[in-house]
């Protein structure tokens, strides 16, 4: 049976409470910590690496998509909030899916299914026998246009809402898969995720030039700009260190 990490992250204690009775049904979904505010949720969700985060989005201080934008890898999201004016914007953050409180246990359950099905068909044993090789060549479709590209061809990706963004030589297309989908078939020693939105090849980086606060700017050789966030910029020096 599979089993995934989760993290309540919600203000009320009452919604808290009610989210972890509807876990309990669930035993596919182990619980591992609860937060009451951005921070502490930034803390937590650091420090365990939770596959899923329920996740309310009007907080006091700072909002649910504020934290979003802090983190450097976000776990799958599910928004759990009153109002339903922020659906749409909640998937511009790729969230998987959006819950309106009260929450019945009928659409909870709906969600979850999902959500295993999801992990389900990405086993995290098989993921490094998936990795593709530099020379390989994928067919990416966009519209009316076609490509047959080689992996090594690919010089970064982008999170576009539910789509990623593929540049290619002179060429971008839009497929319809999350970035997170996509890095895990990539080899992790080429391609860098260089902060929330934007995986980039380092073979095709052309300049980095230290920025503020500590953190990178990559240029790449289309011309292309990247900052590389804080957190990822000293692993990137530490990968490409003598």
């Amino acid at each position: 049976m599979i089993e995934l990490s989760a993290i309540i992250v919600e203000d009320s204690r009452l919604a808290r409470n009610e989210l972890k009775e509807l876990i309990i049904d669930h035993q596919e979904i182990n619980l591992i910590g609860e937060a009451e505010n951005v921070d502490d949720a930034y803390q937590l969700i650091n420090e365990t690496k939770p596959d899923l985060l329920f996740l309310d989005i009007n907080m006091p201080e700072k909002n649910g998509f504020e934290l979003l934008e802090m983190l450097d890898d976000v776990p799958t999201i599910i928004f759990t909030t009153a109002f339903d004016e922020y659906a749409i914007k909640s998937f511009e953050y790729n969230a998987f899916d959006y819950l309106l409180k009260p929450i019945s246990q009928k659409r909870f359950s709906k969600s979850i299914e999902k959500v295993i099905e999801k992990f389900s068909d990405t086993p995290k044993a098989e993921k490094s026998q998936d990795t593709l090789e530099l020379d390989k060549k994928i067919f990416i479709k966009d519209g009316e246009k076609c490509w047959l590209v080689q992996i090594g061809e690919i010089s970064s990706f982008e999170i576009v809402g539910n789509y990623t963004r593929v540049f290619f030589g002179n060429n971008k297309a839009m497929i319809y898969k999350s970035l997170a989908q996509v890095g895990e078939k990539l080899p992790e020693d080429v391609f860098f995720r260089a902060n929330r939105q934007q995986t980039i090849n380092i073979n095709h980086v052309k300049k980095v030039v230290s920025w503020f606060n500590g953190k990178l700017k990559i240029e790449m050789n289309s011309g292309l700009e990247i900052e590389i966030s804080r957190r990822q910029s000293y692993i990137l020096k530490e990968q490409l260190s003598f």
